[in-house]
């Protein structure tokens, strides 16, 4: 493998930190053509994991800590070269072997596996790799799981296959969607560029709850959803006073 050219170590034994991931933007059809390399999109939590001298860190996308949620996922990440922080995803399997949003936020405990798929590199033995292409960073990630094979944690591969065939996978499969990224993106913090994109198959919607009557625990429910800007106080597409029976 190619050595690490990077400008500066950005990073030491002692004060390995939190950086915001980058973002994909949401996107109605997926790029097609040999500058996109395509992953698949899981449905669980975004998690940056990093190992330093003071031990393993996981920190969610908004740097709130998970090592003492994952404990499992957090020793296996003492694999890592020292000083490294990769990016990826912490997902639940079912009895089935299939992703679970659902064991993940509800019922951890009777998840199968609680798996980390890390899919980039951000900090490898303390130099920074974000301001070098993504090709070169999937193969320092290569390097990096090539030394640390331990379950539950693996790396999440590159698909090679057109979009029409990614989309019959991962419908199959029953995947959330898929990511597409250009070969020579860079990994900005924080931004949501367009250099990386998503396109969800299984697609949907959050709703507002407006009311209820009561049953067993509710019989219908009044919801609305959002449609207005960002800023400020959203506007809210509702039923008005049609409720809507629960089935």
């Amino acid at each position: 493998m190619p050595s690490v050219k990077a400008k500066k170590p950005t990073t030491s034994a002692e004060n390995l930190r939190f950086i915001e991931p980058m973002y994909a933007r949401l996107v109605h059809e997926l790029p097609a053509g040999n500058e996109w390399l395509y992953e698949v999109k899981f449905d669980g939590y975004r998690c940056l994991a990093g190992r330093d001298a003071s031990g393993v860190t996981l920190w969610s996308r908004r740097g709130n800590l998970f090592t003492k949620q994952f404990p499992q996922i957090a020793q296996a990440c003492e694999q890592l070269p020292p000083n490294t922080l990769v990016d990826g995803e912490i997902v639940a399997l079912d009895e089935s072997g299939r992703v679970s949003f659902n064991l993940l936020q509800h019922h951890r405990s009777k998840a199968q596996a609680l798996v980390f798929y890390a899919f980039d590199v951000l900090i490898y033995r303390g130099r920074s790799v974000l301001d070098v292409p993504l090709y070169f960073r999937r193969q320092v990630l290569h390097r990096i799981f090539e030394d640390s094979n331990a379950a539950p944690i693996g790396l999440s591969e590159s698909i090679e296959a057109g979009p029409t065939d990614l989309m019959r996978v991962v419908k199959e499969f029953d995947f959330e969607g898929i990511v597409a990224k250009r070969r020579d993106s860079l990994y900005e913090s924080g931004k949501r560029t367009g250099v990386w994109v998503k396109y969800k198959v299984n697609k949907s919607q959050e709703f507002v709850i407006g009311g209820y009557t009561p049953g067993h625990p509710f019989d219908a429910l009044i919801v609305g959803y959002s449609t207005g800007p960002p800023r400020g106080l959203p506007e809210v597409q509702g039923l008005g006073d049609r409720c809507l029976p629960i089935r």
